[in-house]
């Protein structure tokens, strides 16, 4: 299943932007991901890695947390972009973090080759990557 031509552009090239500045000199593997609201904002991220990996930030939480930041609470697309040759997905903790924002959303798993060109797009659901999320009472958003 794959995005009609041009859509998510904005959301696409934010993630591309992200992935440049990305911090990973152990692994070597740089994300970036943007997040689409309800209001039409954008809020992008990249990944942060660290020398202890359990305080390395992923792109995705990265983006939730510029969303946050920013007073925003409603995401409805996550686009996430990883070197190819096929699309990477988000990672458990940053799956059950994006349901924490929203019980389904799409998702656009993009790869690029070393130049940056784009070799392969795949979408996805959270709820299908997820299907049984966790959940406490609802929180006051």
């Amino acid at each position: 299943m794959s995005p009609r031509p041009g859509a998510l552009e904005p959301e696409l090239e934010a993630a591309r932007a992200a992935r440049a500045n990305a911090y990973a000199p152990y692994s070597h593997y740089r994300v970036g991901a943007a997040l689409l609201t309800r209001r039409g904002r954008i809020y992008a991220g990249c990944n942060v890695e660290n020398a202890t990996y359990g305080a390395t930030s992923c792109a995705e939480r990265s983006a939730v947390t510029a969303m946050v930041t920013a007073g925003d609470r409603a995401p409805i697309v996550c686009v996430v972009v990883t070197a190819g040759p096929t699309p990477g997905a988000p990672c458990g903790i940053c799956r059950q973090v994006l349901a924490e924002f929203a019980r389904d959303m799409k998702l656009l798993l993009v790869a690029e080759d070393d130049r940056g060109r784009v070799v392969a797009r795949k979408t996805a659901r959270l709820a299908a990557l997820l299907p049984q999320a966790f959940r406490l009472a609802s929180p006051r958003r």
